[in-house]
């Protein structure tokens, strides 16, 4: 797959032909052991939580556009995001490519394998940490349209035309736990009404050097599974739009035109009573 992943050997050479501004969302202990040269360290990517209100996406904008911009990223930079490996930080660089995408920013790839597979290929590794010159983030709103609140998503409970993704690891998708932070951290287990199901993880594969996503053809075949075809209107959802968006991007990789993040996700809408759940065993309550 092309596009937004990138490969190690294709960013080494990035690096030394582009401006590029390179960011790793792991924690601060594992940026401290070892990063890629460069790399700008920014754990609030994985960390932040989001409220879909009008409110809330606008403090979420004005959070990562500051924070993008001290990284040094002006519009004339390509943006490199990575994690550790694909499966390992719950989706967190693809969170960061939606975080960017959804900014308007125009030039946005992932490291396909994260830092696992930097390190595989024998590049260099450092714990000098930079002092980019802080710039002003170029703020867009071409792509509102890409996320969705929760009263449109309430809306789409009852569309049966649109997909309902839920990608949530599968003791959450059957009610048995809340959150990846633990079983009760939100007040409701279960689903959003009328869901279906496909686990992030199984957008990817494993290989000799760790996880990595699908061909679009085998991506489409997992979509088929749950009725899902490139034509489809799909809204994601997951815990918080990390996985989400690791989804997000294989979907998007893959040729599915109408793809839309619930970035509130299961957070917010377990949070609210007034929105309608669907407890219990997926199969019983159907």
């Amino acid at each position: 797959m092309s596009g937004v992943l990138i490969t190690p050997s294709e960013l080494s050479s990035l690096l030394s032909s582009a401006p590029t501004v390179l960011i790793d969302t792991r924690d601060a202990a594992s940026y401290a052991a070892g990063h890629i040269p460069g790399a700008v360290n920014l754990n609030e990517i994985f960390t932040y939580l989001a409220t879909s209100t009008p409110e809330g996406y606008a403090e979420l904008k004005k959070k990562f556009a500051d924070a993008f911009g001290k990284a040094g990223l002006s519009g004339n930079e390509t943006a490199v995001i990575y994690e550790q490996s694909m499966a390992s930080g719950f989706g967190q660089s693809c969170r960061g490519y939606f975080l960017l995408t959804f900014l308007g920013y125009p030039k946005i790839k992932v490291l396909h394998g994260g830092f696992e597979a930097w390190t595989a290929a024998g590049l260099p590794v450092t714990t000098e940490v930079p002092s980019p010159p802080s710039v002003t983030f170029p703020m867009t709103d071409d792509a509102g349209d890409l996320i969705i609140d929760a009263a449109a998503m309430l809306d789409a409970v009852s569309d049966p035309a649109v997909a309902k993704l839920d990608v949530r690891d599968v003791d959450e998708w059957i009610g048995e736990s809340s959150s990846p932070y633990g079983k009760d951290f939100c007040p409701r287990k279960g689903r959003i009404p009328g869901a279906v199901w496909i686990e992030w993880y199984r957008m990817m594969k494993p290989t000799a050097e760790g996880p990595r996503f699908k061909s679009a053809p085998e991506i489409l075949a997992e979509c088929a599974t749950v009725g899902i075809s490139p034509e489809t209107p799909v809204y994601l959802y997951c815990f918080k739009g990390a996985r989400a968006s690791n989804t997000f991007l294989a979907l998007k990789e893959a040729g599915v035109k109408d793809v839309k993040m619930y970035f509130g996700s299961w957070n917010e809408w377990s949070r609210d009573p007034a929105l309608p759940i669907e407890e219990g065993h997926p199969a019983a309550a159907r």
